[in-house]
């Protein structure tokens, strides 16, 4: 009955269907934070996720390529969560301006732009493993411009 609980429990999660009020535990060695409506949180385990690409320029470049053609329409062109489409979806978008964005690790960003949840789609069948990390690398290059 346990296993079977754990089960659900992470079916629920990972749909982005249940978390709220469910406690923490783990499943695989991989706790999963609790979850509440105001707040997405990554599992535990993508804080370790590192990217295998460097930071350089045409990173970069596709990164901002990709947002303007995908993200912007709802996260803002500045990525402030202010994006004429991000406005009629009832929850505003994140603010990669914001400090909760910004002490987020890069693999829980990778992990949540991969898995999605809400009216935020998952890209992992969207874009390839390097356009997403593409795309962390330029979150992180427009968060800390103003």
């Amino acid at each position: 009955m346990i296993l079977y609980q754990k089960i659900a429990a992470s079916f629920l999660i990972s749909a982005g269907i249940g978390g709220v009020g469910l406690s923490s535990f783990t499943s695989s060695n991989h706790p999963v934070h609790q979850h509440t409506q105001d707040r997405w949180v990554a599992p535990v385990w993508a804080d370790t996720l590192k990217s295998p690409y460097h930071d350089e320029p045409l990173t970069l470049a596709n990164g901002e390529e990709l947002f303007g053609l995908y993200c912007a329409s709802c996260h803002g062109e500045s990525g402030y969560g202010d994006g004429a489409a991000g406005g009629a979806l009832g929850q505003k978008p994140a603010n990669f301006h914001d400090s909760i964005v910004k002490k987020q690790t890069n693999g829980a960003l990778f992990w949540k732009l991969s898995n999605g949840k809400g009216n935020m789609p998952p890209f992992q069948d969207v874009f390839t493993a390097e356009q997403r990390w593409q795309l962390v690398a330029y979150l992180r290059k427009l968060s800390v411009t103003e």
